[in-house]
């Protein structure tokens, strides 16, 4: 089995070059062009011919626009990486019989009300960004492809920034912190969702039935001031210091930025770990996994 990985230096596409690995020869891409191949979803020309020269039978898309507030100033250049980008994608993963595995997030939502979004559940983005990411969703689901989309949320991984890390680094300059507390979601590894695809893909070699749009994210729920929270607790536990002395909650509208967020990140699990017999790792197990490796303890 032939795999074609856009994204791979993201820290989705980080964990994916370990985990697909095994499954077959591993063509991983970022945006330069090496040996004629081009990761770069914003050409689109070099796009299209990357994927007819390889002749994958796995595309894995984990490259994406991902700067939510920018994207409101540049929603063009956003839907071309996350929408237009990813029709290409899918009209060559559908001439080729290739499968089409690509990642999306809760962001399609209004982020409404507190219930877990299902995947039958009516999109509605409120930013740009999610706009973008919509796009791209709905044009690998009307072009015959074989797919499957993994809508996820609030991914971190030890590669690169993330919420946790920023919460570690300002608790050692700021006395008090001010952390938004009415947006809930589930933190959610890159490795937990690379090693997600890699069952998942060889799952859908025999059972190809099993094709679709699913939700992937670690158990349980947390808001962005509890994660906080957590993650200065566990440190401590680790015998990290700290300046920090309070944690304030603070509701969104005390925090304004460019692009709305959702308040309700929540992403129902259920059809993903029936349909595969997954069990999903309560988050709070793979943040502290993570920050051991970050802490080197």
């Amino acid at each position: 089995m032939k795999i074609l990985l856009f994204g791979k230096n993201g820290q989705v596409g980080w964990e994916l070059q370990r985990s697909l690995a095994p499954l077959g020869e591993l063509i991983a891409l970022d945006r330069t062009t090496v040996d004629g191949l081009s990761g770069d979803l914003s050409d689109l020309g070099s796009l299209r011919a990357t994927i007819r020269q390889v002749r994958p039978d796995v595309i894995v898309n984990a490259a994406a626009y991902n700067a939510v507030d920018k994207a409101e100033s540049e929603p063009d250049l956003a839907n071309l990486l996350n929408g237009q980008a990813i029709q290409i994608l899918a009209e060559e993963a559908l001439t080729l019989g290739a499968w089409l595995i690509h990642y999306s997030t809760d962001y399609v939502f209004s982020g409404q009300g507190q219930a877990p979004w299902r995947e039958t559940d009516t999109a509605a983005p409120i930013n740009s960004y999610g706009m973008s990411k919509l796009a791209g969703d709905r044009a690998i689901q009307a072009s015959g492809c074989k797919y499957v989309i993994l809508r996820t949320s609030w991914v971190y991984s030890v590669r690169g920034q993330n919420f946790a890390k920023t919460m570690l680094r300002l608790a050692k300059e700021r006395e008090t912190l001010n952390v938004i507390a009415d947006q809930i979601g589930a933190p959610t590894g890159a490795d937990l969702i690379a090693d997600v695809t890699a069952l998942v893909l060889h799952r859908l070699i025999d059972q190809p039935e099993l094709a679709g749009l699913y939700h992937l994210t670690a158990s349980g729920e947390v808001s962005w001031h509890d994660y906080a929270r957590d993650v200065i607790g566990f440190a401590k536990a680790f015998g990290e210091e700290f300046v920090v002395s309070t944690v304030n909650p603070i509701d969104t509208s005390a925090y304004p930025a460019p692009a709305r967020r959702p308040l309700n990140s929540r992403l129902n699990t259920q059809k993903l770990r029936d349909n595969f017999s997954l069990h999903l790792p309560d988050w709070q197990s793979g943040v502290i996994r993570m920050l051991r490796e970050v802490l080197n303890k």
